[in-house]
């Protein structure tokens, strides 16, 4: 079996990165592993501290400071500090935080903004979640660790970029005496995922305490995760709201995966597409996620919360073939080509060195001690105001942002040339950056689809 190994890349375009071909014993009755699923699972929720796209004055600030959840109620004004604040996330809950009237301050090293564009209207301050590194490592001119955040404090702190417990442990302890901290962790803590759990599943551990290596398969993101968690919960308390979400979708993703399946399916022709269309899918779309967690600050909700979903139509949960539809439509709605879905089954992909999860991004199989990735429990979320807007929405708003992107991409390619032109330096090699990170080539996808048809005769 084809599996991927996802990495946690710092390449040209900040993406995640597969290694395609890794030698796997058989995985008959599609039972992964613990390592195996951790390939392609490990960062789910990771892609918030990723650089994604720039952006000037938003519509946003156009929008009532109301609860939504209490039409015309007004929201006091709050000081909110975005610990890391420039990845996916950030920007959209500094935006939406100010739309709501509050006034928000950033922290981090400084640097993706010279890749996305400055974010307006906020308050900035730098330095490294590591107390002992300067925000330029080896740069004794710029600011060091957390020393810009020493003696402050805020009405709320969102922390989307907390990665090692001794990092949030610093910030935890330095920012006590602030109201609340709500910390952003990922449904990759949970030891297994044999079946659908809600937050009480048993979380994952790791035997070093004390290690900051993620691990050569990312084995150790998760549980690393947990002691975050950890120490959050120690400092701030009932004070503290962990969330903990999947796989985060939409606009603006750096990661590719979920992108992957609206672009697939404007391009047109036969579109193949994993198992029966009936395997669950979960996942979030980050405007969701980042209004959601702005709100959490504003009524300073404790507890632990699965952030994802959404759920499908009518009550029922979202399904493969729910997502395919949603992006046909999506397709429809943006002028794109008529794609057919053709359904191949989970075996035979499997014979054809396909990766699910991999070659095909975001599905997994919901068989073996994956099965419950996609089903676990969002109650506790959605009861405390977590709301959704339609998949067919997320669909649509990524394919109109998928040009932008690919400009993006290829104006910051020319730029890395540049800079190396005058550093010196060799000119790094760039890929094309209208070409998908992940998911299946064109080419590829008519082999197996071919392969498929003899197969039926």
């Amino acid at each position: 079996m084809v599996q991927p190994r996802i990495l946690h890349s710092c390449g040209l375009f900040g993406m995640w990165t597969y290694t395609r071909k890794m030698e796997k014993p058989p995985m008959s009755e599609r039972q992964y592993s613990r390592r195996d699923f951790g390939r392609f699972t490990a960062l789910a929720g990771a892609a918030l501290g990723v650089a994604a796209v720039g952006f000037g004055p938003s519509a946003l600030a156009r929008m009532t400071s109301a609860d939504p959840a209490t039409p015309g109620a007004p929201v006091k004004q709050m000081s909110i500090l975005i610990l890391g604040g420039t990845g996916f996330s950030g920007p959209k809950m500094a935006e939406y935080a100010k739309s709501r009237g509050h006034k928000v301050t950033l922290f981090n090293r400084g640097k993706t903004e010279k890749r996305i564009g400055i974010i307006e209207d906020v308050d900035k301050l730098f330095g490294n979640r590591d107390p002992d590194k300067n925000a330029e490592e080896g740069d004794a001119t710029t600011p060091k660790g957390l020393t810009q955040l020493e003696g402050k404090k805020f009405d709320a702190i969102i922390d989307t970029s907390g990665f090692y417990p001794r990092h949030v442990k610093a910030s935890a302890e330095l920012l006590k005496d602030s109201g609340y901290y709500l910390f952003i962790s990922t449904i990759s803590v949970y030891k297994g995922n044999g079946g659908a759990a809600d937050e009480t599943d048993e979380l994952g551990v790791v035997e070093d305490t004390t290690t900051e290596n993620m691990g050569a398969q990312m084995e150790r993101y998760g549980p690393l995760k947990v002691l975050c968690e950890k120490e959050v919960q120690r400092v701030f308390g009932d004070r503290s709201a962990i969330v903990r979400p999947g796989f985060i979708v939409g606009p603006g993703d750096p990661s590719d995966r979920f992108t992957y399946w609206p672009v697939r399916a404007s391009e047109g022709g036969d579109m193949l597409c994993p198992g029966d269309g009936t395997d669950p899918v979960q996942f979030i779309d980050n405007r969701d996620l980042a209004e959601w967690c702005v709100r959490m600050c504003e009524k300073k909700t404790p507890g632990v919360f699965n952030a994802i979903g959404p759920d499908g139509t009518e009550g029922k949960k979202l399904n493969v073939k729910g997502l395919v539809d949603a992006c046909l439509a999506a397709s429809a709605a943006t002028g794109g080509k008529k794609a057919t879905p053709v359904w191949v089954p989970f075996a035979f992909l499997e014979e054809q060195q396909v990766s699910v999860g991999g070659d095909l991004p975001i599905i997994i199989p919901s068989q073996g001690e994956a099965a419950g990735f996609h089903r676990r429990s969002n109650a506790r979320a959605v009861a405390a105001g977590l709301t959704y807007r339609p998949v067919e929405d997320t669909c649509q708003a990524t394919l109109e942002w998928w040009p932008k992107e690919v400009a993006r991409r290829e104006r910051v390619g020319k730029q890395l040339v540049e800079d190396a032109k005058k550093a010196g330096k060799d000119a790094p090699k760039l890929g094309d950056p209208a070409k998908l990170r992940v998911g299946l080539s064109r080419e590829r996808e008519a082999e197996v689809l071919k392969a498929w048809r003899e197969h039926k005769g």
